[in-house]
């Protein structure tokens, strides 16, 4: 999961979040890695100040197509969705 480094993730925090997520689901960021980075870039790009919390709590997310992900946030105006998400990561299990 050194991948995440490129996202301001320390190895601790790499280590921490391997420690707290199943195998499979490792496995599978692992696997889809080029997919996890560009939907990544995405939130980074968009604005987004809090990708750690988000992708902590949500990391199943990254995992989707990378068109219907661009599709989920580009629903909404972009400066009122950073700053919803940054009250509250929780609004993207609404998206």
């Amino acid at each position: 999961m050194v991948f995440l480094e490129k996202f301001n993730f320390s190895r601790d925090e790499i280590s921490e979040f391997e420690n707290n997520t199943a195998d499979v689901m490792i496995d599978a960021l692992e696997k889809e890695r080029k997919l996890v980075l560009a939907n990544g870039e995405y939130l980074m790009d968009l604005g987004v100040t809090n990708f750690k919390e988000i992708f902590k709590n949500y990391y199943e997310l990254f995992l989707l197509d990378h068109s219907n992900f661009i599709n989920i946030f580009n629903k909404y105006d972009r400066s009122d969705l950073i700053e919803k998400l940054a009250k509250n990561v929780a609004i993207v299990e609404y998206l």
